[in-house]
């Protein structure tokens, strides 16, 4: 048997000559869909998100220091996430993640593009 636990959708976008990266996040094992917004102003990411869950909204604009996305332990997006009451396995913090390191030139955009999306299967 396999079991998707949730897939992420990444689109990169251009607007009014900015570009954006947005990603969806089918969050299967809570039955929930997100949708997360990036855009690189410098020395921040501003991340918007729309979400149905209590604390994924308790998250839904937050400016991410851009030396504040690496590692596990000192990492901006993971501490605000607990304080938010997240589950440890919770997909959203790891899609903002990847949408700060997509803007901040970390992560290819071409290869995002190519990839169209990431799913954990879970096996038997």
């Amino acid at each position: 048997m396999r079991v998707l636990l949730g897939i992420l959708r990444m689109d990169i976008s251009r607007k009014g000559g900015n570009m954006t990266t947005e990603v969806t996040v089918n969050s299967n094992i809570c039955n929930l869909t997100h949708r997360i917004k990036g855009e690189n102003k410098g020395e921040t990411i501003e991340i918007s998100i729309e979400s149905p869950c209590d604390k994924i909204q308790s998250m839904q604009h937050m400016e991410v220091p851009v030396m504040e996305i690496f590692g596990f332990r000192d990492n901006c997006v993971v501490r605000m996430a607990e304080e938010a009451g997240c589950d440890v396995t919770c997909i959203v913090p790891c899609a903002i993640l990847h949408v700060c390191h997509i803007e901040s030139g970390m992560m290819s955009r071409s290869l995002v593009k190519q990839a169209g999306n990431i799913s954990i299967a879970f096996e038997k």
